[in-house]
């Protein structure tokens, strides 16, 4: 490709990343039903054939962009900071859901053309592999060393965390503060598996 038409020699992950953010705003522009890799191959500033190479079609190269950007808690490695790694997992889907793929997938569910598409893939390829709902894998973590009983991490406590920090977004239109995670934790999240917050001394 000529740097006449507007393309540069980008290869190997400098493309990628450059066609994974492409079709992120593509899709918030154009919705999940009109995304073509026309529009992403545009948007990218590369040939439609080299999106063709790595996928079969748009949503393919959608549900790969969400993949690589959704992140991983990473617990502690030695299990001593429960209270702390649950934050730091809220800190996390916070971020995550102002970023272009946090705001991507806010715009898919909310779409119900969108959503019949593509959710299947988006819990099945994302979510699941990614670790599942925010504070599920700090969660399984302690409870697997012995820190909490391991029947009371239920899909319902799972899921406390996101459920709380969705409702304010919506509410109030604005993130949760940490002062507000950390009350999720210690008053939501801790009782529900049986431990409650140390008090200050």
């Amino acid at each position: 490709m000529s740097e006449r038409d507007g393309r540069t020699r980008r290869r190997g992950e400098e493309l990628i990343s450059a066609i994974h953010a492409a079709v992120l705003q593509e899709v918030l522009e154009v919705g999940v039903g009109r995304l073509t890799m026309d529009g992403i191959a545009k948007r990218a500033a590369t040939a439609r054939t080299t999106l063709y190479r790595r996928w079969s079609d748009p949503i393919e190269v959608l549900v790969d962009a969400l993949y690589h950007a959704h992140p991983v808690e990473e617990p502690t490695p030695g299990a001593d900071d429960l209270r702390g790694d649950l934050i730091r997992a809220l800190q996390l889907m916070v971020k995550w859901t102002l970023s272009p793929a946090g705001l991507a997938v806010a715009a898919i569910l909310t779409d119900p053309k969108g959503s019949a598409k593509v959710s299947d893939a988006l819990f099945e390829k994302v979510f699941a592999n990614r670790g599942g709902t925010f504070t599920s894998t700090v969660l399984r973590h302690y409870a697997e060393r012995g820190h909490f009983p391991a029947e009371l991490l239920t899909p319902v406590v799972a899921d406390i965390g996101e459920a709380l920090i969705t409702k304010r977004l919506l509410d109030t239109g604005k993130p949760p503060t940490d002062t507000d995670l950390a009350a999720i934790v210690d008053q939501a999240i801790l009782p529900a598996i049986g431990l409650m917050p140390a008090k200050p001394e």
